[in-house]
């Protein structure tokens, strides 16, 4: 599996008969990624697809349905998400069957997705590292990859300065000297815009890195803790933990602030930082337009990968 952020290629949107009626469903997940491989299914590893995608299979095996999820971006082992999006098509009498409210229980008169959600939650067990934080119906022309407008990652580090927190070792990487964060944010907030961010990519055949990095900056919190907050409309193979390298270069005086923006303009990959791990590293959200917008947005997207053959995070 190549180390990448997310890598956003199309999965198969579910295994429906063409003729029948069906529903498309709007997914929010959130995980942590320690013990997965990635997001993607891969044949003998334990992946997040892989995961959902074996416990909608028990709870639709009597339907003859197997449906499958298309993702928003598909992150790397390692990485985590609290906003996480994916979208899945099953026939209304399928889903319909395996929401069916039983005999004496509470959800008699609850709504499919919100049951299918629970029932979810039933296989994947209630203290899983994977969690379906909600269901609905997704509205006309919603995509959950190609309708995204931008994604947003967070990256946590504790420096020297920092209240070390053993709960947290899991999400937030450890940096043992003290870090310039004003420093940083300068140099940060210098790289956005829209650029070729080839010195931040890790390269990929046919794969364009002409990135918007719409927000970039570090902030450090009231328990010393160290966070970055990227924005933008996609993020090329392993862009966002090369630019945190880049900043951390920068705090801790091995780079000047200018260096990372003189990088980019550079548009050549060097080893003047280093490439982050990917613990430190969650998918926090991802922005959509207006209902109204979706399918356009998912058509101008759709066309602008294929005429790119890009490996775009979603």
């Amino acid at each position: 599996m190549p180390e990448n952020d997310t890598v956003d290629e199309t999965d198969v949107s579910g295994e429906v008969p063409d003729e029948a009626p069906v529903v498309r469903l709007r997914l929010g997940i959130a995980y942590d990624g320690t013990d997965f491989s990635g997001w993607s299914r891969q044949p003998g590893l334990r992946t997040v697809q892989g995961v959902l995608e074996e416990a909608l299979a028990t709870l639709f095996r009597r339907t003859g349905v197997a449906p499958r999820l298309t993702v928003a971006g598909r992150t790397d082992a390692g990485v985590h998400a609290l906003g996480q999006v994916a979208h899945l098509d099953v026939p209304v009498d399928a889903l319909a069957s395996v929401t069916r409210a039983r005999r004496g229980h509470p959800e008699h008169d609850a709504a499919p997705a919100p049951v299918l959600a629970r029932r979810l939650t039933g296989i994947l067990g209630h203290d899983a590292d994977v969690v379906v934080t909600h269901v609905e119906p997704a509205p006309e022309g919603f995509d959950a990859r190609f309708s995204a407008v931008w994604r947003r990652y967070e990256y946590r580090v504790a420096d020297a300065s920092a209240r070390r927190d053993p709960l947290e070792r899991r999400r937030t990487v450890a940096f043992p000297r003290a870090l310039d964060v004003e420093a940083m944010d300068a140099a940060s907030r210098s790289l956005c815009g829209l650029h070729d961010f080839a010195a931040y990519c890790k390269p990929r055949d046919e794969a364009t890195t002409i990135r918007t990095l719409q927000d970039y900056r570090w902030a450090r919190r009231d328990d010393g803790v160290l966070v970055a907050s990227l924005r933008a409309d996609a993020f090329c193979h392993s862009m966002v933990r090369a630019l945190v390298g880049a900043a951390l270069a920068v705090g801790e005086g091995r780079l000047e602030v200018g260096a990372p923006a003189a990088l980019l303009a550079a548009g050549e990959r060097t080893s003047a930082f280093t490439v982050m791990p990917a613990k430190g590293l969650t998918l926090t959200e991802v922005g959509y337009p207006d209902d109204h917008e979706l399918e356009t947005r998912a058509g101008q997207t759709r066309a602008r990968r294929e005429l790119h053959v890009d490996g775009l995070i979603g």
